[in-house]
């Protein structure tokens, strides 16, 4: 039974190394809120943005705080979509030890691009048991964006911080439904 009046939600996301196409699978298999689109990085499209109001991304942030490559091919075409009325998810994969400066900054980098263009975020979580140095992923207050997760250090921490975000979404989902 869908909560979120009934439309269907768009999952984008892109894998250069698969870890971010692992997490998408755990994701879809656990979904059970609402229709679910998958729409993979190199065949999204501005139009495709368009046909949600509710939109979950998944990423990675490669080397120094460099976008996953089809987010970054796209980014000139993202920052045009108007995201007003939409409610926006996103987790993100990085490596907290050997990319400490940059971890997850793909988080904040579409986040901020994001709230720029009219969108609500939601799902953002606390920065707790993490090890970094710097994030442009962190929102404020100790808060990310989305989910950080680390495939390479913390891969065992991957699918219960994916359940407990999960629950955190239907959680607020339930609350704007509600509201």
């Amino acid at each position: 039974m869908s909560i979120f009046l009934g439309n269907e939600v768009g999952l984008f996301y892109g894998s250069d190394s698969g870890n971010t196409e692992e997490v998408v699978k755990m994701f879809v298999d656990s979904w059970n809120i609402s229709e679910l689109e998958v729409i993979e990085g190199s065949d999204m499209t501005v139009e495709d943005y368009a046909r949600f109001d509710f939109i979950i991304i998944g990423l990675s942030t490669w080397y120094d705080g460099e976008l996953q490559s089809d987010f970054e091919d796209f980014f000139e075409q993202f920052q045009t979509i108007d995201f007003s009325g939409k409610v926006v998810a996103m987790f993100g994969l990085g490596d907290q030890y050997d990319y400490a400066e940059y971890f997850v900054d793909g988080l904040g980098i579409l986040g901020e691009v994001i709230l720029a263009n009219g969108g609500h975020i939601i799902g953002m979580w606390p920065n707790v048991d993490y090890d970094f140095d710097e994030s442009k992923g962190l929102f404020e207050d100790g808060l990310f964006y989305g989910l950080p997760l680390d495939s390479d250090n913390q891969r065992d921490m991957n699918e219960p911080r994916l359940a407990a975000w999960m629950q955190k979404l239907e959680t607020e989902i339930q609350q704007m439904v509600e509201a």
